[in-house]
């Protein structure tokens, strides 16, 4: 039997925070102050370690808020990610030993999700963040840690909701048009729907509601408006 070490660990917390925007999927990420021998920015989603006697969903919330300053958003746990070395490499270990006082420590992460509207939310850096903006989630550069890890993750868990119909119409106004549903479920999904087959499907979804309502101020025929009442 091999010999049992006690494990030297830490708790964070990583939010993975989607919004839509001019027909693209965006994701919320930080850019992460640099130490001096740095070169080049780092980007990598808002996280950062749970207190001691903290709740889980409590620190998420606080970590959020303090790297970006955006608040109330609803936050769903989606995924624990726990490989002994995500974060280890050398780029890594210099930024942590230049702000943790245990820097070698093993750290879990809990990543949570959550979908906003981009004008409800206009982010801001704090804390250790030089920068806060959405990024285009088809063109994400290299992230600190396992990040792109999670944001691959938070992708699949996100798909499989929409491609569901259990999620997505957070995106959206509140009052929208089946082409603009459409484009949004093509954007997540990262492929083409059949116009029929898709809204003869939506139109068995209870939750969504056919306003006696047109779209206005529009160059082409307006079409109808609908509303999710989930």
């Amino acid at each position: 039997m091999s010999e049992q070490v006690q494990l030297n660990l830490d708790i964070s917390v990583d939010c993975v925070v989607f919004g839509f925007h001019e027909n693209k999927l965006r994701v919320l990420l930080i850019e992460r102050e640099q130490n001096s021998d740095e070169k080049g920015c780092v980007y990598a989603l808002p996280g950062d370690l749970v207190f001691s006697q903290e709740h889980i969903d409590h620190a998420a919330e606080r970590v959020l808020f303090e790297l970006t300053n955006l608040k109330g958003i609803y936050l769903e746990q989606f995924h624990t990610f726990g490989d002994p070395k995500r974060v280890s490499t050398e780029k890594d270990q210099k930024w942590l030993k230049s702000i943790r006082k245990d820097p070698n420590a093993r750290v879990i992460t809990i990543a949570y999700f959550s979908l906003v509207k981009m004008e409800d939310y206009v982010p801001s850096p704090s804390s250790f963040a030089e920068r806060a903006e959405w990024k285009d989630v088809s063109d994400i550069p290299q992230l600190a840690f396992d990040h792109n890890a999670i944001l691959d993750k938070a992708l699949e868990v996100l798909r499989n909701k929409v491609a569901n119909n259990k999620i997505g119409f957070e995106l959206l106004p509140e009052k929208f048009t089946l082409g603009q549903l459409q484009q949004l479920y093509e954007v997540i999904l990262d492929k083409q729907l059949d116009k029929r087959n898709f809204r003869k499907s939506i139109k068995k979804i209870d939750t969504i509601k056919a306003l006696e309502e047109k779209q206005k101020g529009v160059l082409h025929k307006p079409a109808q408006l609908f509303t999710y009442i989930g």
